[in-house]
């Protein structure tokens, strides 16, 4: 379901079950790895070669500091599934997952404090650029910003009741936040407003799909996947998106670009595929 690439040759991959995979030669071959849980995992995470954490249901956190190959629980004080990650050093960090939950730590995950998230909406995607910067996208158009590093989180107006699954800023103030219904808005000024973006449906669409993951390789080019194995590509940074047609017969839950020229995407029923910028 999740994945994340470091370099172009190293990955790790999670999904149901504990599932999770890792690969040293570019996903060539994945090796099974021991994740010590049965929880489905959601999103996996590493800041450098050796430190790496995992979220999944149950309010599943595992932390690794051998590049993956062992991983150990961290407790946290909540049973909800938490869904995505996002780390700017070895010990600080934050998770958020369902009925509005944001977790955070200041010492690598020994201890995971809540954080008044004022929402009961579920939360899908967060990313921080800095400590003190973040944003939080998820259930009824739930846009969260924080500029105190997750002490205040602010809700920001996005005009829709659409999930957002996704966000992801390419500098502090270019961001995008992605969607079902082919929903997909647009940040110029740090999240303080959001424009629309979404895509049209055109002749051939019945109906629009849901957009899951959104990443951006430098501030014109940047990538969506989604159900059905979509893949959306923008060169003009966002304005305009072409459609690159299905890459997988499933919907992409993961993708990670670890440099500009390449990346993966990852999905249901174990499917990893790799996109190259060339497509």
């Amino acid at each position: 379901m999740g994945l994340y690439f470091h370099t172009p040759q190293l990955g790790w991959a999670v999904g149901s079950g504990g599932t999770m995979l890792k690969t040293v030669d570019g996903g060539k071959k994945w090796k099974k790895v021991v994740s010590g849980t049965t929880a489905s995992l959601s999103g996996i995470f590493f800041l450098d070669e050796k430190q790496g954490w995992a979220v999944g249901a149950n309010g599943t956190i595992r932390r690794s500091q051998d590049g993956g190959n062992t991983w150990h629980s961290q407790l946290v004080d909540t049973q909800v599934a938490l869904y995505s990650l996002s780390f700017v050093s070895p010990s600080e960090g934050w998770v958020v997952g369902g009925n509005g939950t944001i977790l955070y730590t200041k010492d690598g995950g020994s201890h995971w404090v809540d954080q008044a998230s004022k929402t009961n909406a579920a939360l899908y995607g967060v990313q921080f650029l800095t400590a003190r910067h973040g944003t939080a996208v998820g259930a009824v158009g739930t846009v969260l910003m924080t500029d105190d590093g997750g002490i205040t989180w602010t809700p920001q107006e996005t005009q829709g009741a659409v999930t957002l699954f996704d966000v992801y800023f390419s500098d502090t103030s270019t961001g995008w936040a992605v969607g079902n219904a082919g929903a997909i808005f647009q940040t110029t000024n740090g999240g303080h407003q959001w424009i629309d973006r979404t895509l049209p449906c055109t002749r051939t669409c019945t109906k629009l799909i849901d957009l899951l993951r959104v990443r951006f390789t430098d501030p014109q080019t940047g990538w969506i996947v989604g159900e059905r194995g979509m893949v959306y590509r923008t060169t003009d940074s966002g304005f305009t998106w072409t459609e690159q047609g299905a890459v997988a017969k499933v919907s992409l839950f993961g993708l990670s670009f670890p440099d500009g020229t390449q990346g993966w995407a990852s999905g249901e029923k174990g499917t990893i595929v790799h996109l190259t910028i060339g497509r």
